[in-house]
C-alpha cells in the first residue's frame, strides 16, 4: 500500500477530530517512527509503499487516534528539552510549560561554582523529564527523583539510562515521606505535582482526560494545594539555608501559591508566567 493512500485515509478519518494540520503531524511522526522516512524523504519518494506488517501498524495507530489516545503513547516516546523520553499510560506526557521550568532552573544555577556539588530533588518525577534534563545540563549536580508510582519510576529509570545520566530514584509518598535522613539537605527542590482541580475537568481535552494518569493530574477542589503544602513543609526540613524551591503551578492559583510559600517563611518569592502569559511557575529561597 502507498503511504500517500494511508495519509489520505488518516485525513478522511481524523480531520473532523483534530484538524488537517495536526493529522498531518501525526502521519509524519508515525511514518518516521514505523518506516524510518522523515517528511523530506517522503517528499522525495511520493509513491513510497509499505509492506503488510507496517500497514497493520498504521491501521492500529489510526484506530487508537480515532479514540483520541495521545500520539506519544502510540509511539511510546516524546521529546523534552532536546532529549527523548519513553512514555506510557503510567506517566504524564511532558509538557512545553515544564520545559520552561527546567530552563529557568538551569539558567539560574549553571553559572554556579562547578567544583561545588548541587544536590537536587525532583518530587513527582513521572517520566523523569525534569530530573534527567537537569542532570544532563548541570554537570555538578547530584540528582534525586521521587515518585509514589513504582511503574512510573521504572519508566524514569529507563529514560535515565537511555540519556546516559545518573539519577537516584526513590519510591515514596511526599504526603507521608519516610525515606529521608533528617541531616541530608538539598540545594534545589523542584516539583510539578498534581494541580488540576476537578472543577477544571471541562477544560481538559479528551486525549488527556481519558488516557493520562489521573493520579498525576487531579486534586480535590477543597484542597487544591495539598501537595504544594506538603512539599513546602518537607522543604523546611530538607532544603539547605538559601536553597531554592521551584514549582510548576495551576495557572489560576498563582496568588494562592505565593501566599502559601510566604506562610512557610520562604523569601524572595517569584511568580513567573509561561510563554502563553499564564502564571505557571514559582520559586522561593529558604531562610
Amino acid at each position: 500500500m502507498k503511504l500517500k493512500d494511508i495519509q489520505t485515509l488518516f485525513h478522511k478519518t481524523l480531520d473532523t477530530i483534530y484538524g488537517k494540520q495536526e493529522v498531518d503531524s501525526f502521519f509524519y511522526l508515525l511514518t518516521e517512527h514505523i518506516v524510518g522516512l522523515n517528511r523530506m524523504a517522503l517528499a522525495l519518494e511520493p509513491n513510497a509503499t509499505i509492506n503488510k506488517k507496517d500497514e497493520e501498524v498504521f491501521q492500529d495507530a489510526l484506530s487508537r487516534l480515532e479514540q483520541q489516545e495521545p500520539i506519544q503513547y502510540i509511539i511510546g516516546e516524546t521529546e523534552f528539552y532536546g532529549l527523548m523520553f519513553k512514555v506510557n499510560p503510567d506517566t504524564l506526557i511532558p509538557r512545553p510549560e515544564t520545559e520552561e521550568l527546567v530552563e529557568w532552573i538551569i539558567k539560574n544555577h549553571s553559572a554556579q561554582n562547578q567544583d561545588v556539588q548541587l544536590n537536587i530533588l525532583d518530587i513527582g518525577t513521572g517520566t523523569g523529564c525534569i530530573a534527567i534534563s537537569l542532570a544532563k545540563h548541570l554537570p555538578n549536580a547530584k540528582v534525586y527523583a521521587l515518585d509514589v508510582s513504582k511503574n512510573a519510576l521504572e519508566v524514569a529509570r529507563q529514560n535515565a539510562e537511555n540519556n546516559n545520566v545518573s539519577v537516584q530514584f526513590i519510591n515514596d509518598d511526599i504526603i507521608n515521606p519516610n525515606g529521608f535522613k533528617s541531616d541530608f539537605k538539598f540545594d534545589i527542590i523542584v516539583s510539578n505535582p498534581p494541580y488540576v482541580r476537578q472543577l477544571e475537568k471541562q477544560e481538559i481535552k479528551p486525549n488527556v482526560l481519558n488516557h493520562e494518569p489521573h493520579l498525576a493530574l487531579f486534586v480535590d477542589d477543597h484542597d487544591p494545594l495539598l501537595f504544594y503544602r506538603a512539599i513546602c513543609e518537607f522543604s523546611t526540613i530538607y532544603l539547605k539555608e538559601k536553597g531554592t524551591l521551584y514549582f510548576e503551578i495551576n495557572q489560576y492559583l498563582g496568588k494562592e501559591m505565593v501566599d502559601l510559600m510566604q506562610t512557610f517563611s520562604f523569601e524572595n518569592v517569584e511568580l513567573k508566567q509561561d510563554l502563553f502569559g499564564n502564571d505557571r511557575m514559582v520559586k522561593a529561597v529558604s531562610f
